[in-house]
């Protein structure tokens, strides 16, 4: 087969169009679409279901796909090993963390990495759910929970810890609650039946308060952690947070204090083909020492 039809043909399975392939591709539409059509022609078998709503594999396209994207996982796998060979560390990495965690803390601290190693360059993807780090969807990960996949090397970062927190402006406003009776009658913000179930008890405060109301119903509900504060901010209610997502934060001050929630590990997570890359090494060192100057 055709080196340059197969790397297109991955990237419309991707996308799952041609204009968009295309844009990744830096190719018009209508190429990529003579490119996938004599791929067809000479496997002499259909790839895609073409429909108006976009591409759809076929099942012999999806088993292409399979095989072509383990390919292109080795061959990007190979190529950060290749650059990792240099004596000055260069080259991209692709890093993946959560919505919270990433747009909050690491976010305004890849500035300073850059600095130091003005070579690399950093690709932040942040979702709530887990990238594949076999299959090359990322190179490393910060997980909020110890990893089950085999063959990833993971070192911890950090503990996180929750807390209970409300908006000066709904403090001055209703007084802070003084106690977890006090707070069963409150405004209580919750993480979304959708919320990522990185923790085992996302909502525990919920689960605290029945003790003191049964029929406790949470005023609003949103399944991201970064959304949830900014409803905390806003003035709407109280809710949970990780400490790490409130620092810096302005606006906002700790209700019932001595309360504690769930408490767990960070990791740094990498897989082992990459035991040996610098940037990755490099990376980990920086958020370390990062981790190590906060004050959880």
């Amino acid at each position: 087969m055709d080196w340059d039809k197969l790397r297109i043909f991955h990237a419309v399975a991707e996308a799952g169009s041609f204009t968009h392939a295309g844009e990744t591709l830096h190719l018009s539409q209508s190429a990529v679409s003579r490119q996938i059509s004599a791929l067809e022609d000479s496997l002499k078998l259909p790839l895609f279901h073409r429909h108006a709503r976009g591409l759809k594999l076929t099942e012999q396209g999806d088993l292409l796909y399979n095989t072509a994207h383990e390919i292109f996982a080795k061959l990007a796998m190979t190529e950060a090993m290749l650059m990792d060979s240099k004596d000055k560390p260069s080259g991209e990495i692709k890093v993946t963390a959560t919505v919270g965690l990433g747009s909050n803390w690491l976010t305004p601290r890849i500035r300073e990495f850059l600095e130091l190693y003005p070579d690399i360059t950093v690709n932040l993807i942040l979702a709530d759910r887990e990238l594949d780090l076999g299959m090359r969807e990322a190179d490393v990960a910060i997980r909020l929970r110890e990893p089950v996949q085999p063959d990833l090397i993971m070192r911890k970062l950090m503990t996180v810890r929750h807390h209970l927190y409300a908006s000066v402006e709904y403090v001055e406003k209703n007084d802070a609650p003084t106690t977890m009776q006090d707070l069963a009658s409150r405004k209580i913000l919750v993480y979304g039946d959708e919320a990522p179930s990185n923790i085992s008890n996302v909502n525990w405060i919920l689960d605290s308060l029945k003790e003191y109301n049964r029929d406790i119903t949470p005023l609003f509900k949103v399944n991201n952690v970064y959304g949830l504060l900014l409803a905390i901010q806003s003035g709407l209610g109280i809710g949970s947070l990780p400490d790490y997502i409130t620092q810096g934060q302005t606006g906002i001050v700790r209700v019932l204090p001595e309360t504690e929630g769930p408490i767990f590990d960070a990791y740094y997570v990498y897989p082992e083909e990459l035991r040996k890359s610098k940037r990755v090494t490099i990376f980990r060192d920086f958020l370390i020492r990062k981790m190590s100057e906060s004050a959880f």
